[in-house]
């Protein structure tokens, strides 16, 4: 935890101020300590270089075993390949120039993917994960500068509205349980003048009907046993590209189309072990936006990627009022 984050961080019961009694410290970087709220009293430890403002994973606990154990898979500067940061921008539309000198929240950071991809565009990231997730992140990306992260609920966020210059959630809020209520709390942190984008699952075609039926199975299982089984996708990639067969199996039983066979196990894992899965259609989600205030909301190719400008003033009158990142 960077000690500038506590301009940022509030209590997520009150939004009081917190203050910080570090027990280990390296230079800005706080290892260990306790963080409590000034006005309702309330304590969050810091282990590991994070604040925890929630105790366990909760609905989302595979998420936290998932990303630890497949931590650099995804990380573009661990596997010398664009590929997240070429997602990214298929996601969001944005650019280095969108970005650069912006504070911007990633709701849902899993093992840091996307966060490293806004820090290469110069933006400043808070990146918010349910589970333990945040500590494949933290030793991923974690002690770059203008990396932020922390265990906390998107449903109790601990910043205040109007906070960032942009936020994402890119495969997340469809794995809470109330998605739109998710995707409101979000929305709610977004600065006027600030954008937000989202990546959620379709409910479009018949490519998940299968694997729906499946799931009412496999998320019953022990995430090892299915972590187990999920290694199949790595030979049955081979038969699913098969004609015939092929076409019937994806519609069957899916697993992931990645030719890197780690990435296709991650991803078929990935699949099949969350609790919560909704799929959505693009009237739906655009409601969303108009509901909470966003404008001007964009499509992207790839359903359902979308963005949206909020209303509300000049964004950057806007951003001289959100907290300012000055070391304490």
């Amino acid at each position: 935890m960077k000690l500038e984050s506590l301009n940022v961080y509030v209590c997520p019961a009150c939004h009081g101020t917190l203050t910080l009694k570090a027990t280990l410290q390296h230079e800005h970087e706080v290892l260990e300590g306790e963080l409590t709220c000034s006005a309702c009293g309330a304590g969050y430890p810091v282990r590991g270089g994070v604040p925890r403002f929630v105790q366990s994973g909760q609905y989302a606990s595979t998420f936290g075993r998932q990303w630890n154990w497949f931590r650099t898979v995804q990380i573009d500067s661990q596997n010398r390949s664009t590929t997240s940061a070429e997602t990214f921008r298929a996601t969001t539309g944005w650019t280095a120039s969108d970005l650069a000198g912006r504070l911007v929240l990633d709701a849902g950071v899993g093992a840091g993917r996307f966060a490293e991809c806004a820090a290469d565009m110069g933006a400043t990231v808070f990146g918010v994960d349910l589970t333990e997730a945040v500590d494949a992140a933290f030793t991923n990306i974690g002690r770059r500068p203008g990396v932020n992260l922390a265990q906390a609920d998107i449903f109790a966020l601990p910043f205040r509205a109007a906070t960032f210059d942009c936020a994402y959630s890119i495969g997340v809020l469809h794995h809470t349980p109330d998605t739109e209520a998710a995707f409101t709390d979000v929305a709610a942190t977004v600065a006027p003048g600030g954008q937000f984008a989202v990546y959620l699952y379709a409910r479009y075609g018949l490519s998940h009907r299968g694997s729906d039926l499946i799931r009412k199975i496999t998320t019953r299982m022990s995430p090892r046993l299915l972590l187990a089984l999920t290694t199949a996708a790595i030979p049955l990639y081979y038969v699913y590209l098969l004609p015939g067969v092929g076409p019937l199996m994806r519609i069957a039983a899916p697993i992931s189309p990645e030719r890197n066979w780690r990435w296709r196990w991650l991803d078929t894992f990935d699949w099949y072990s969350p609790a919560y899965q909704w799929k959505f259609l693009y009237p739906e989600v655009f409601r969303w936006f108009e509901a909470n205030g966003f404008s001007d909301v964009k499509i992207f190719d790839g359903p359902i990627r979308m963005r949206g400008v909020k209303a509300g003033g000049e964004a950057a009158r806007e951003r001289s009022r959100r907290p300012e990142l000055v070391a304490s």
